[in-house]
């Protein structure tokens, strides 16, 4: 129980830092961006938050597809990990890292995922803010499936999910639009510049850079992605969403794919609805990211992103 109420401090205590930080930040971006053709949208700010408050009484929820895969996962373990020293540690970050590089693609690939990671995607204007938007579904998505190898490998749940959690602490400084290319760290991090591409609705960039501390990943299966001169990145999604209501925010991609479901015609389809990336359509005419890249580029997509 001290350990566990060590954790809700620490956690507490971040989250108040990282809101205190990012409200800094939208005081000077509204003072540098006042007369600009842009200027700073406080919208966007307060429906983070909205979305941050509303996220920490969604996850009292005690439902979670995740939960009984770990437990499984745990019950049948290959071996029993102790992480006691920088050599373990290592190791479960970058085996953290692979599992996280693959959820992050799975969440934009399949639709089924991308109706809780759009809410994510959703900010129309890139800030520390954004870095808190986060879809209240993912415990009911069971995303966190994509971790359970470490469990089975052995890692104690609570020790993989701690993990996560400092992955994600990592990304808050990578919501930003005002710090430059970072050398030759570029080549390992995921760095601002990296992320900005990630966040961006340009047809060149979409699905990419889906790495979380590093970009190694990226680079090593082919969905790398720098950040061009000529291309300036546009925020939010393909189809922009302009609410200021959060839960229609949250909830406004499970009821376009219910509503896609419900008018498929048939299982198969229905099916693939779920399954296939977002805005694929029966017909063949969808705003996939292969479909938006022909249109606007010219050429198809590689063949390692959508």
């Amino acid at each position: 129980m001290h350990t566990t109420g060590n954790i809700a401090l620490y956690v507490a205590l971040a989250t108040s830092f990282i809101v205190a930080v990012s409200l800094i930040e939208a005081f000077v971006l509204t003072r540098k961006l006042r007369d600009s053709a842009a200027p700073f949208d406080w919208n966007e700010t307060w429906l983070s938050l909205a979305d941050l408050a509303g996220g920490k009484l969604f996850a009292l929820l005690p439902l979670s597809l995740a939960t009984p895969i770990f437990a499984f996962a745990w019950d049948h373990r290959l071996f029993t990990v102790t992480i006691n020293s920088a050599l373990m540690a290592l190791l479960l970050f970058v085996g953290q890292e692979f599992c996280y590089y693959w959820y992050h693609r799975a969440s934009h690939r399949i639709r089924f995922f991308w109706a809780t990671h759009a809410v994510h995607h959703s900010p129309n204007q890139l800030t520390l803010s954004s870095a808190y938007r986060l879809g209240w579904t993912s415990k009911l998505s069971g995303s966190a499936m994509f971790f359970a190898p470490l469990v089975w490998l052995g890692v104690r749940p609570e020790v993989v999910l701690a993990t996560l959690m400092f992955n994600l602490l990592y990304q808050f400084w990578l919501h930003n639009t005002w710090m430059p290319k970072l050398g030759w760290l570029e080549y390992v991090l995921n760095t601002p510049s990296a992320h900005r591409v990630h966040h961006a609705s340009n047809a060149a960039y979409l699905d990419a850079n889906y790495g979380g501390v590093l970009i190694v990943f990226d680079r090593l299966f082919g969905t790398y992605v720098e950040e061009r001169a000529d291309e300036p990145c546009r925020y939010g999604l393909v189809t922009p969403t302009h609410t200021r209501n959060p839960l229609v925010n949250q909830f406004e991609h499970w009821v376009s794919l219910a509503r896609d479901i419900a008018s498929a015609g048939n299982a198969w389809t229905a099916i693939r609805y779920v399954m296939l990336p977002p805005g694929w359509r029966a017909d063949g005419t969808g705003q996939t990211t292969e479909n938006l890249r022909r249109r606007h580029c010219g050429s198809p997509p590689p063949a390692s992103t959508r």
